[in-house]
């Protein structure tokens, strides 16, 4: 199962018109990297419980085939005075909501968050889980005390059986470094424990409800690449490691026309005049005005446009964004409409307090 029905307040206005799992990362949703680690695991059978934008999701995923896959759908929401608004159950409160449908956890399974990319390997986990009689399990990363702060800290004895959790505590109060990946593993029985038709939080009340019956809840913790997409400065930390080419089995698009430059089709750019220092990708029919600058790493989206004399640095342009002439973008998140920098500040078009100005390149 992937958890999808969150509104993506802390991303925010990445999530404004977007679900959380459909942010980009080199042009493809961030859970369709999900979907292809869990194909390449044998995972075929896929549960999404949907909210907020819930469309985006379903009209780009349909029924996964494409993917070697088979994708269902559980939406989460109320009809109210003639609208259908979302209403998300929760975590496990979606997990319940499938099981009172049809039944689906009958098997060992995993739940996913549907916003983060990982490499774990799935075999091991499901190995480890099944090897120690556990109920349910959580896989944990080992973090730097003093980044415990931004996470759900789970305590372990030196078996790996929970004993307690800290939701986001200070350095000095933390009891461990371990930090929960949202990623779990679940026996069908665990959902006897979640009740029917509440909002139910996975973290903060079936784990501790799992600890307080003592059942067989055990912690992982195993080397693996997990990048959260939890704050829009994550989401920019992310795309210059994986533009910069240190994430495995995620390679530019295009064709590489120069070191580190790749190109789409029908883009217009006259080298001789135009300065670009890789890594960056220019997507199709991106047109870049004699002057311009890029500095990687850099993703200009398709049918953007650099104006004249503007310089581009460590940013990303999401689709038909044009940058005005003589503009210096650097360390950005650019949209037609919002322009973020890399600490999650927002600026809005028309803002005339901001002195840089760009917009719509479809206008």
């Amino acid at each position: 199962m992937i958890l999808a029905a969150g509104q993506g307040t802390r991303v925010r206005p990445l999530t404004k018109d977007l679900p959380k799992p459909m942010v980009p990362i080199l042009g493809k949703p961030v859970m369709e990297y999900l979907i292809e680690h869990l194909a390449r695991h044998g995972i075929t059978q896929i549960m999404v419980n949907v909210a907020y934008n819930h469309r985006k999701i379903e009209e780009y995923f349909r029924d996964g085939r494409r993917w070697g896959v088979e994708i269902g759908y559980s939406y989460e929401g109320v009809y109210d005075h003639g609208d259908i608004l979302p209403r998300p159950l929760g975590s496990a409160g979606g997990m319940r909501h499938i099981q009172d449908n049809s039944g689906f956890f009958d098997d060992t399974t995993m739940v996913l968050c549907g916003d983060a990319l990982i490499d774990l390997d799935i075999g091991a986990a499901l190995e480890e889980h099944r090897a120690k009689g556990a109920l349910a399990s959580v896989v944990t990363l080992d973090v730097p005390r003093d980044q415990v702060s931004n996470y759900g800290i789970v305590v372990a004895d030196e078996q790996g059986k929970v004993r307690s959790f800290q939701e986001k505590p200070s350095p000095e109060a933390a009891r461990s470094t371990l930090a929960s990946t949202g990623i779990y593993i679940f026996e069908p029985s665990a959902l006897d424990l979640i009740p029917s038709g509440q909002v139910f939080d996975i973290g903060s009340q079936l784990f501790p409800l799992l600890v307080e019956k003592d059942l067989p809840f055990y912690a992982q913790s195993r080397p693996f690449h997990w990048i959260d997409i939890g704050r829009v400065s994550d989401y920019w930390s992310v795309l210059q490691r994986v533009l910069k080419g240190e994430i495995d089995q995620m390679r530019m698009p295009g064709t590489e026309v120069r070191p580190g430059v790749w190109v789409g089709l029908n883009t217009r750019v006259d080298w001789n005049t135009v300065h670009i220092q890789g890594p960056v990708y220019l997507g199709s029919s991106v047109r870049l005005e004699p002057g311009s600058a890029i500095i990687g790493p850099a993703w200009i989206g398709h049918g953007c446009h650099v104006r004249a004399g503007s310089r581009v640095e460590r940013s990303v342009l999401f689709e038909y964004t044009r940058i005005g002439a003589g503009m210096l973008f650097q360390d950005m998140i650019v949209s037609p409409s919002y322009c973020v920098d890399r600490l999650g500040n927002a600026t809005y078009v028309g803002d005339d307090r901001f002195p840089l100005r760009w917009g719509d390149a479809r206008a």
